[in-house]
């Protein structure tokens, strides 16, 4: 597709996608071609500069979209951390223990988070208690 700026007898500018400059042509042979504004079927073309796409205009908006992309996973990471945190209870250092206990019913079943070392988060895959890690973000250890 070609996007021409056009221009009628009266000034008025618009522009016009074609699929070629033949079909430009053609159109504007067989009166298709009109002002949206007054309607005058006298157009022309207007000089324009093409776009020309570079390697480096390529990269830039890759670059853009994958920053767009990166802070709206970020976010709901972020997001979903917070619901995680805002519906657990945070037990520190004694995860371990705590899962333990909920798991064989010692105490009343909840969802908890805290810091386990990985043999301990290993022993309690082992048991059959079901362990998930947290990322820690930028915001955590700042």
């Amino acid at each position: 597709m070609i996007r021409y700026s056009l221009h009628c007898e009266n000034a008025h500018e618009f522009e016009g996608w074609f699929s070629g400059s033949t079909d430009f042509d053609n159109q504007l042979q067989r009166g298709l071609i009109g002002c949206p504004v007054c309607g005058s079927s006298s157009v022309e073309k207007m000089l324009m500069a093409p776009s020309v796409s570079t390697a480096r205009k390529k990269d830039a908006t890759r670059t853009l979209a994958l920053d767009t992309a990166q802070k709206q996973a970020f976010a709901k990471i972020k997001e979903t951390l917070a619901t995680i945190r805002a519906n657990t209870e945070d037990v520190g250092d004694r995860f371990a223990e705590e899962a333990r206990k909920i798991h064989y019913g010692e105490v009343e079943e909840r969802g908890i988070i805290g810091q386990a070392s990985p043999q301990e988060a290993m022993a309690l895959i082992e048991e059959g208690i079901e362990v998930a890690p947290l990322p820690l973000l930028p915001d955590d250890v700042n």
